[in-house]
């Protein structure tokens, strides 16, 4: 019997038996989990003398921009920064708890602490709850032995990558780092590049929005760029609106009175 089931399995191609499970599920009652968007757009990228990082600035409660100038770049240590796309307070207490750990690690050994030890205790944390912690990382940073970006997604999977993006824009700001990333790029060129890479996400995702932030991670120093640019500067009132009485003209005035008549009913209070 059981060879005759091993027999069954495909030798190659995509397995279906999983789709036939979960239509019978659906028949039975069981409700599917629904997809979740992260919103956000959030990017890294190594150049020369570091990493370089960037995020929009918009944070929304479904169809509701409940902040415009939302910071999503996080602090974890001196050398190294992360960006958090999907829900702010989970990207938020993540990035502190770790924060925390990364400098008692830097206490107890007197010593920098490397970029890859703020990944594994990432991916430990995020994989431990399985994805319910809703928080998409783009970690970057520099260390003695070089610069690194690191992809983190909630269930805990991580990409060390020389470019990465995460959120729901990810892919317009993907296809701008596929079309113009190269190897060793200077720092106002990488500037750039992350500029336009948030700026496709900005002006083609409805959860990305507002303004650019990006941050610097060099060797020896870190730059935080807040507002690096207004990608969504609010327009100026150009002419005075408010009009004179009697600029538009009265074609017919139809004036009808009504009588209101008011009843008063007085209600004994009870009591007892």
């Amino acid at each position: 019997m059981q060879l005759e089931q091993f027999r069954e399995i495909p030798k190659s191609g995509f397995n279906f038996d999983n789709c036939k499970r979960n239509a019978d599920l659906i028949r039975g009652g069981f409700q599917p989990p629904k997809t979740v968007k992260t919103g956000t757009t959030i990017v890294g990228i190594i150049f020369k003398d570091g990493v370089i990082l960037g995020a929009d600035t918009r944070a929304t409660e479904g169809p509701i921009v409940s902040d415009k100038n939302c910071a999503k770049i996080h602090y974890l240590a001196k050398n190294m920064y992360c960006c958090g796309a999907g829900t702010a307070a989970d990207t938020e207490m993540t990035t502190d708890m770790i924060a925390s750990q990364l400098e008692l690690h830097r206490l107890n050994t007197g010593r920098q602490v490397p970029v890859v030890a703020a990944n594994t205790l990432l991916k430990q944390m995020l994989f431990r709850y399985q994805g319910h912690i809703s928080a998409a990382l783009v970690l970057g940073g520099v260390d003695k032995t070089g610069a690194y970006i690191y992809s983190i997604h909630p269930h805990g999977s991580t990409d060390k990558l020389p470019y990465a993006t995460m959120g729901s824009g990810s892919l317009a700001a993907m296809s701008v780092f596929e079309a113009r990333w190269k190897p060793d790029m200077s720092e106002e060129d990488g500037k750039k590049l992350v500029r336009d890479a948030i700026a496709a996400g900005v002006f083609n995702d409805l959860g990305s929005g507002s303004n650019i932030d990006l941050c610097v991670i060099r060797k020896d120093s870190t730059e935080y760029l807040r507002n690096y640019e207004l990608a969504n500067k609010k327009g100026e009132r150009q002419l005075d609106y408010s009009f004179k009485e009697g600029t538009t003209a009265v074609l017919r005035t139809d004036i009808k009175k009504f009588e209101i008549t008011e009843e008063v009913h007085l209600v004994p209070m009870e009591t007892a």
